[in-house]
C-alpha cells in the first residue's frame, strides 16, 4: 500500500513502466486540446489566445494547489515544512482566499490603469516568479511565492475572464458556449497538472530518476512547483506572440473601453444596470456557499484522500494527489453533455437561479456520500476505503459546477455594465475566495469534528441555502430586466 507522502523515500528500478501513467495521462491532455481547438473554429478569434493563457495558468495554480496542503504538513526528511495541520489550514485559507479575494482591486486597477491586456501579461510574470519562489526552498521565500501567485492571478484570472466577454458583440448567442469553451481550458490545465506535478512530488520513481541523473537527495516537491512557473512562462510565451488577433479588445482601461471618452465611468448607472449589479451582489452569498464545499478538495477531501483512501486499484498504486484531477476529467466529459442539453432545451431553459440552485443540491448531495465511509473508518481507524467513494464525489461536485461556475461566469459579464466589467468579475471571484478561505479554515480545524459530523453539516447547509435560492428565484429574475 501507498504511503501518505512520498516525496523522498527509496524507489525500487526506475523503468519505463514506472511512467507509463504520466504518459497516459499526457496523451489525454492532447486529445482534450485537440478537442478544444475544433471547438475554438467558430468563435472569435481572439478567444485562442486567452483559452491557452488561462489553460497554462490553472496549470500552474491547481498543480500547487494540489500539494499545497500535502507539502506544508509533510515531515522535513520527506522534503516537506513539518507544519501542524491546524496552522498550514490557516496558511492554505488566507492564501486560497487571497489569490481570489484581491480580484475586485485587481480588476479596479484593469479598469482604471492598466487596460485589461497588460493586466494579465503583469500578472502571468508575478505567478511565474512567485512558483520559482516556492521552488528554492527558504521559507521566507515560500511565504513570498504565496503573496506573489495571489496579486498575480488576481490581475491574470478576472481581466482574462472579463476580455472573453470583450469579444463577443451585445446579444451574441456565442458567448454562452464561448464561455463553456474557454471553462474547459481551465479544466485541461486543471486535468494534467496534478497528475505531472503530483507524480514528480510524491512518485518514488521521479526521485530515483532524479538521483540516477546525479541529483541524488533532489527535493520532488520543489521541482514540482518549478515545473508549474515553468507552466506560466509557456502561457506568457503564447499570449505575447498571439495578442494581435485581439485587436483593439482590452487595450485600454474600463473607462475607454469600447470606444467610451474619458468621462464614461462618470455617467451614472441606470435603474437597470443598478438592478442587475443588486443581483450579482445577492448571487454573492450562494456563489461563496457553493465554493466553501466545492473547495474542500484542496483540504478536507485531499487529507480524506492521503489518510483515509486506499491510493490502488489493483496492483496499480498512485499518489494521492492524483484524485485532484478526477473532478477535471469528469468535466471533460461532462461538459458536452451539458451544453448540448442547455441548447436544445432552447426556451425552456432553465434560468440562471435555477441552474445555482442546481448546482448547490449536487455539490451537497457530494458531501452526503461521504458520510457512510466517515462512519466506517471512524469505527475502524486502520481501514483504507476503496477509491469509488471519492470518484462519486467528485462526479457529482462536478456535476454541481457545470450548473453553477461557467454559468455564473457569463451571468456576471451579462449584468455588468460595461465600465464596470473588471471590477464585477472580480467580485464573482471575491465569493470564490470567501468559500476557499472557509474551505481551508475547514481543514485545518477537521480533526475536531468526527468526519460524518463534517460531511453532513456541509450537506445541509447547502441543502438549506438552495431552499432560499429557490424562493428567492421570482424576486431575482425580475431584477435581471430580461437577462437569462
Amino acid at each position: 500500500m501507498m504511503q501518505p507522502i512520498l516525496a523522498l523515500e527509496a524507489a525500487p528500478e526506475v523503468t519505463l513502466g514506472s511512467f507509463a501513467p504520466l504518459l497516459v495521462a499526457v496523451a489525454m491532455w492532447v486529445g482534450f486540446v485537440v478537442y478544444g481547438l475544433w471547438g475554438l473554429r467558430t468563435h472569435p478569434k481572439g478567444l485562442a489566445p486567452l483559452f491557452f493563457t488561462e489553460m497554462w495558468e490553472r496549470f500552474s495554480y491547481y498543480g500547487m494547489r494540489a500539494l499545497l496542503m500535502l507539502y506544508m504538513i509533510a515531515p522535513r526528511g520527506a522534503g516537506g515544512l513539518d507544519l501542524s495541520k491546524e496552522w498550514a489550514g490557516v496558511i492554505y485559507a488566507f492564501y486560497t482566499f487571497s489569490v481570489y479575494g484581491l480580484s475586485i482591486p485587481g480588476g479596479w486597477v484593469a479598469d482604471r490603469f492598466l487596460g485589461y491586456r497588460r493586466a494579465v501579461l503583469v500578472g502571468g510574470i508575478l505567478i511565474a516568479i512567485g512558483e520559482f519562489g516556492l521552488a528554492s526552498g527558504p521559507i521566507a521565500l515560500f511565504y513570498l511565492g504565496l503573496a506573489l501567485i495571489a496579486i498575480g492571478t488576481a490581475l491574470l484570472k478576472t481581466n482574462c475572464t472579463t476580455l472573453v466577454g470583450m469579444l463577443y458583440p451585445d446579444n451574441d448567442s456565442r458567448q454562452d458556449a464561448g464561455y463553456n469553451l474557454y471553462y474547459m481550458g481551465i479544466n485541461i490545465g486543471a486535468l494534467i497538472a496534478p497528475l505531472i506535478l503530483g507524480f514528480m512530488a510524491q512518485q518514488p520513481a521521479f526521485a530515483a530518476a532524479l538521483g540516477n541523473l546525479g541529483w541524488a537527495g533532489a527535493n520532488g516537491w520543489h521541482w514540482a512547483f518549478g515545473f508549474a512557473g515553468l507552466a506560466m512562462v509557456a502561457g506568457l510565451a503564447q499570449y505575447s506572440l498571439r495578442h494581435g488577433v485581439l485587436g483593439e479588445v482590452g487595450l485600454q482601461a474600463g473607462a475607454h473601453a469600447g470606444g467610451r471618452n474619458s468621462s464614461a465611468a462618470e455617467v451614472r448607472l441606470t435603474a437597470g444596470e443598478r438592478s442587475r449589479m443588486w443581483v450579482v451582489g445577492i448571487l454573492v452569498l450562494f456563489i461563496m456557499t457553493f465554493f466553501f464545499v466545492f473547495e474542500q478538495a484542496g483540504t478536507t477531501l485531499n487529507l480524506f484522500a492521503d489518510e483515509h483512501t486506499r491510493c490502488a486499484i489493483g496492483s496499480w498504486a498512485f499518489p494521492s494527489s492524483w484524485f485532484q484531477s478526477v473532478n477535471s476529467i469528469w468535466l471533460l466529459l461532462l461538459a458536452p453533455i451539458f451544453g448540448w442539453v442547455w441548447l436544445h432545451l432552447g426556451d425552456q431553459e432553465p434560468s440562471s437561479p435555477a441552474k445555482f440552485t442546481l448546482g448547490l443540491l449536487f455539490v451537497g448531495a457530494g458531501m452526503l456520500l461521504l458520510v457512510p465511509p466517515s462512519l466506517a473508518y471512524t469505527a475502524n481507524p486502520a481501514l483504507r476505503v476503496a477509491p469509488w467513494w471519492l470518484v462519486g464525489v467528485y462526479l457529482l461536485h462536478t456535476m454541481g459546477e457545470l450548473c453553477l461556475s461557467p454559468v455564473g461566469l457569463s451571468t456576471v459579464s451579462k449584468l455588468a455594465p460595461a465600465r464596470y466589467s473588471g471590477v464585477m468579475m472580480g467580485v464573482f471571484f471575491f465569493a470564490i475566495g470567501m468559500g476557499n478561505m472557509l474551505a481551508g479554515f475547514a481543514g485545518g480545524f477537521s480533526e475536531r469534528l468526527a468526519p460524518a459530523t463534517l460531511f453532513g453539516g456541509l450537506f445541509v447547509i447547502t441543502t438549506v441555502m438552495a431552499l432560499i435560492l429557490i424562493a428567492l428565484s421570482g424576486t431575482i429574475k425580475r431584477m435581471m430586466y430580461g437577462v437569462r
